[in-house]
């Protein structure tokens, strides 16, 4: 068995001059002609092996073919490790030399259902970079399509393989080429894809996983582990908030930014001063880049779109106030589609995966105790919004939203560390912070509405009045949510909390 170790990239085809002409790969070496590499994948008809993350191929070199079995791996940055199996195909699949068990197993039995799905076809441009006698990267340019009968779908990408070397080299060589090219890391393979291909799906936007967290990590090694999940989040939304069709991949973004940012904070005494005040400040920025597409995404389909009118009046008037919103929606987006153009966005998620390799530990780091830790921690974090509770009695927006940012930040603290706490009691609190923060962004929704809507309307006074008619219509259950979040919240913060059970 091999370890596979690579980055993916992918890039638009306009750009493969550049790369070839690239100062760090014009003068690299070929390693053999270009190629046409012709791919096969076998999968049984209910589709058992994508279920268990296992792909398998046949390839053809020339006139040799060769079969290839992968075990699925987490891409963070585009960067996976994963174990291969290659040898040469002989007209029938041969499973002998795999030495992972479970593996061989299940594709021995599977041996005579095997069916072929869907295929590859694409040019393969290889060249070696080796800057140093220690480090050696193959570079391949594939450029392409997937075929699933009459389906298809294009491939350009960049792959760089680990032939000598550390992942962080990949990293550093992937940075060097992003400067001044638009290369996004890629987390799907070709056989993710053609998965997807195969099913008729599109890509759809991707939610947090759970916490991996185990008790015996160290603070460093528990933040590193949840940032690459937090990685993987932002890497996965990121094509799709750019594409501008789906407004959820520019909110599941957002929410990687977010929870990125909280995590920081929540780990910060365990992390050099330098990268937390780096991190947190450009992971609110990029948020920050599509801030008001998602605002009026809310405000479009949440806020406006459920009020009806009574009178002929009211309707033509609203009808106006959400045409107004739509244009100053699509506007906001298509600004939103230039700051996350793959060039910089590329750039950041690979800086990230490049500090979270690099970053420092020490002795006395890694001896703290990770639930001690996360005690104390979490008590910061729940007396700041026990705080802003108070605060909010009155129920004033500015309270009220200062209150919603503190309970947001102790919820994703939480579920970072939930492996830490007890199943039954965490997710009760949760249940009930869950409601209280829908609540309290439903009021936040509202508030901010108001004033957008108060702006569009300006001096039209038909506009003033369906403005006062939206946020009319939305009065009483903005009253009877204020009273339910904060009265919740104070019922909660009387019982012992998960941390402290």
């Amino acid at each position: 068995m091999g370890t596979e170790i690579e980055l993916k990239l992918s890039l638009p085809r306009a750009a493969l001059p550049a790369l070839r002409r690239h100062p760090l790969l014009i003068d690299a070496p070929r390693a053999g002609p270009t190629r046409t590499l012709d791919n096969c994948y076998y999968d049984t008809p209910d589709l058992d092996l994508q279920r268990h993350g296992i792909a398998l191929r046949t390839r053809r070199h020339g006139r040799r073919w060769w079969q290839t079995v992968k075990c699925a791996a987490p891409s963070t940055g585009g960067l996976s490790q994963r174990p291969e199996w290659e040898q040469p195909f002989l007209a029938a699949f041969d499973f002998s030399a795999i030495d992972d068990a479970a593996v061989a197993k299940r594709l021995a039995r599977h041996r005579d259902d095997l069916v072929p799905l869907f295929s590859t076809r694409f040019r393969r441009e290889t060249r070696v970079h080796q800057p140093d006698a220690d480090t050696r990267i193959l570079v391949m340019i594939d450029t392409g399509e997937l075929v699933c009968d009459e389906a298809r779908e294009g491939i350009c990408e960049l792959e760089l393989e680990l032939a000598a070397g550390t992942p962080l080299d990949l990293l550093h060589f992937a940075r060097q080429l992003a400067e001044t090219l638009p290369l996004l890391p890629l987390d799907t393979s070709k056989a993710e894809r053609g998965y997807r291909l195969f099913a008729g799906l599109a890509p759809s936007p991707a939610k947090t996983a759970p916490s991996p967290l185990d008790p015996g990590q160290s603070p460093v090694e528990a933040f590193r582990a949840l940032a690459a999940g937090g990685l993987r989040h932002w890497q996965a939304n990121v094509a799709g908030a750019a594409a501008g069709d789906d407004p959820e991949f520019v909110h599941q973004l957002r929410v990687s930014q977010r929870r990125l940012r909280s995590l920081i904070a929540l780990f910060a005494p365990a992390l050099p001063a330098g990268m937390v005040s780096q991190w947190r400040a450009l992971l609110r920025d990029n948020a920050a880049s599509v801030g008001d597409t998602r605002d009026l995404d809310v405000l479009a389909d949440q806020i406006i779109a459920p009020v009806a009118g009574v009178t002929d009046a009211e309707i033509a008037a609203l009808g106006r106030l959400a045409a107004r919103i739509a244009s100053a929606r699509e506007a906001a987006r298509s600004e939103g589609r230039g700051a996350l153009d793959s060039a910089r966005q590329g750039r950041l998620l690979l800086d990230f995966a490049i500090a979270l390799d690099t970053l420092p530990t020490n002795n006395l780091i890694g001896a703290v105790d990770l639930g001690a830790f996360a005690r104390l921690q979490l008590d910061v974090v729940a007396k700041r919004v026990a705080k802003r509770l108070r605060a909010a009695r009155g129920l004033e927006p500015a309270p009220l939203h200062a209150l919603r940012i503190a309970l947001k930040q102790l919820r994703y603290n939480l579920e970072f560390l939930a492996p830490l706490l007890a199943g039954k009691p965490l997710a009760r609190y949760l249940k009930v912070m869950a409601r209280a923060q829908d609540a309290l962004g439903f009021i936040h929704d509202l508030d901010v509405a108001r004033e957008r809507l108060a702006l569009e309307a300006g001096d039209d006074a038909a506009l003033q009045r369906a403005t006062a008619f939206v946020c009319g219509w939305h009065g009483p259950r903005y009253q009877r949510l204020c009273r339910r979040a904060v009265d919740d919240l104070r019922a909660l913060f009387k019982a012992p909390a998960p941390w402290q059970s």
